[in-house]
């Protein structure tokens, strides 16, 4: 994925929240607020899931894939969010020494 594409994407997904919250309550149904208010963390969570799992054209399971399950439980358990970064980096490093 090009970095053009996921500035690209960032900025949509702000486009449409500064969208949200000049309208205001113009847009008519709750539904339609409810898929604006979850449009950027579904857009983060995908490029996260690309960042980790994919490589050039190929799909791959490595050292990331265990600091993105770290981050994962570390998040579960509601850890303050230095403590997930630092738990994920250190869990990815000590992956990467082992393989």
């Amino acid at each position: 994925m090009s970095w053009v594409a996921v500035l690209t994407l960032a900025a949509g997904a702000y486009l449409l929240k500064l969208v949200g919250v000049v309208a205001g309550d113009r847009f008519g149904t709750p539904l339609f607020r409810q898929a604006v208010l979850l449009m950027p963390p579904a857009l983060f969570a995908a490029v996260i899931m690309l960042q980790t799992f994919e490589s050039d054209t190929s799909l791959v399971l490595d050292a990331r894939a265990w600091g993105l399950l770290a981050a994962c439980v570390a998040t579960w358990r509601r850890l303050p969010f230095m403590v997930i970064v630092l738990i994920a980096m250190a869990v990815t490093a000590i992956a990467r020494l082992v393989s």
